[in-house]
């Protein structure tokens, strides 16, 4: 527990440490500006003013989600999540990684905008993923659950199914989930020109509707399971051509390797236990 709560306060320093470096650059742009010469037009005082002011609500939307963490955090410390899953799940038809015959699944309920699921990205999942996925042992399923509060997830789901109508459905995922999400569609086309992405198919597909009502099912299915936040991961057993998962144990939160570890080892063997893990880093969604 001791750890655990030194993994938050870490985590928030860092955000607030994040917040008061863009107060200090907003207050520097702000003295740029007023010691522009008395000359300057009326025109480029407006633009000036415009760029202050959109300095200023981003430190707000900043301090809001901090706001927003600070009350997660504590209620992950005093009461432990409860996740209702179903006995079974479906996943016939979704896209995963691994080899189609590996009899175990885990499937994530994430947010591509989402700083947990970012960590897990990149200090987690490289090891379940050359440990467990490549290995053939698991099969990895993502579903998405953009938070109302992350402006760029919808959007950044989107693009994920739209690259997979292309064939790129992973490899979008993995670029999403890289240093810097992308925040525009020009940013968007720029990953996915890389992939080597028909833009003007993914720009048409983005800004449809055509995968709406399968992103909408999959967070009204996380609301029913009361998933408060993410990344959350349901793990369980399949049969040999099946497309149920028989929903074994839950993982709640950016947790260590040794967690997922823990959960996935005895579901590998002949008579699994259920095992439920739950913990911090969970982003936590707006009520």
């Amino acid at each position: 527990m001791r750890d655990m709560r030194y993994g938050r306060s870490r985590g928030l320093r860092s955000l607030i440490i994040g917040i008061l470096g863009a107060s200090l650059c907003a207050s520097l742009a702000a003295a740029q500006q007023t010691a522009q010469p008395a000359g300057d037009d009326i025109t480029a005082l407006k633009k000036d003013v415009q760029q202050l002011k959109t300095q200023q609500q981003q430190i707000l939307d900043r301090l809001d989600e901090l706001k927003k963490l600070l009350s997660g955090r504590v209620g992950a410390v005093s009461t432990a999540p409860t996740i209702k899953a179903p006995d079974v799940m479906s996943v016939q038809g979704e896209p995963f990684r691994g080899e189609a015959s590996s009899l175990v699944a885990i499937i994530e309920y994430g947010d591509f905008e989402c700083p947990f699921c970012r960590h897990f990205q990149h200090d987690v999942y490289p090891q379940v993923l050359d440990d467990y996925i490549k290995a053939g042992k698991v099969k990895y399923f993502y579903r998405d659950m953009p938070l109302p509060f992350h402006q760029h997830a919808l959007p950044a789901a989107r693009a994920a199914r739209c690259a997979g109508e292309q064939g790129k459905y992973w490899e979008m995922y993995d670029s999403l989930f890289a240093d810097k999400l992308a925040s525009t569609s020009a940013e968007i086309d720029d990953q996915a020109k890389g992939l080597g992405l028909d833009t003007a198919k993914l720009d048409a597909c983005v800004n449809s509707d055509r995968f709406a009502d399968a992103i909408h099912r999959n967070v009204d299915e996380a609301s029913k399971m009361q998933i408060r936040g993410t990344p959350t991961f349901l793990i369980g057993t399949m049969s040999p051509g099946s497309d149920l998962v028989n929903i074994k144990t839950t993982v709640i939160g950016a947790q260590p390797f040794e967690a997922f570890k823990a959960a996935i080892d005895p579901l590998l063997s002949p008579a699994p236990p259920a095992i439920a893990t739950s913990g911090a880093m969970v982003h936590p969604p707006v009520n």
